[in-house]
């Protein structure tokens, strides 16, 4: 049997990649969902995502999602599983690479979120999502709150500027549990690529409340954050 027939006598599938995609506001994270205008399941809630095209990989294909949804580019993102049950999309076979991804809502294209009938809804008030999405988002979550123990990815969703007490609210949105304001910041003392950046915000405290940063140069992939 020659390559050729070899591929050809197995079965063909759609590809596609759905984006869970987060965002923090109001000291809570929210997710950014899509009111469906199309078949199947038109009018339900659903995430984001879309088909890989001919001669692109599955990566740059939710690069591309998340890209034409937001305005973004650059978009921290991390995959979370593949899911291939065989009736999971009643249109046709489908197998999805799920991705999650962190965004600063302040940065958004709301202009592109509007014309995709998409709406940010806090993580405590989710509707019913379509398919195995609901699943997605629960997975997504335990990724992400695994990798926030040991990473601040979460800052991701935080202006380039934050106080300590977004930061810490943050985190207590992702991990879903309050944390020890005094043994917080003691941790937050220990990392020296999270830094003062010598501003202060009198908007969000009377008193002023110094902003901080995190410095790229000094943080590496051995990086550690321990909350």
């Amino acid at each position: 049997m020659n390559t050729k027939s070899y591929y050809s006598s197995y079965p063909k599938f759609h590809m596609a990649v759905d984006c869970i995609i987060f965002g923090f506001e109001e000291g809570g994270l929210s997710l950014l969902l899509q009111k469906r205008n199309f078949e199947p399941a038109m009018g339900e809630w659903s995430l984001m995502g879309g088909f890989v095209e001919e001669g692109e990989s599955v990566d740059d294909a939710a690069r591309r999602v998340l890209t034409n949804l937001t305005g973004l580019k650059d978009i921290y993102m991390r995959q979370v599983k593949a899911y291939g049950e065989v009736e999971r999309d009643p249109g046709e076979r489908v197998i999805s690479a799920a991705y999650y991804a962190l965004i600063d809502i302040n940065k958004q294209d709301k202009e592109l979120i509007k014309a995709h009938n998409a709406f940010w809804v806090k993580l405590d008030e989710l509707p019913h999502l379509i398919f195995d999405h609901d699943q997605m988002v629960a997975d997504a979550l335990s990724v992400m709150r695994e990798k926030a123990l040991s990473k601040p990815t979460g800052i991701n969703l935080l202006p380039e500027e934050f106080t300590l007490t977004q930061l810490q609210s943050l985190y207590e949105a992702i991990l879903g549990e309050e944390i020890d304001k005094r043994n917080f910041r003691k941790r937050i003392a220990e990392m020296d690529y999270i830094e003062k950046t010598g501003h202060i915000d009198k908007l969000l405290s009377r008193r002023g409340a110094a902003l901080y940063r995190l410095n790229p140069e000094k943080y590496s992939k051995d990086s550690k954050f321990k909350i």
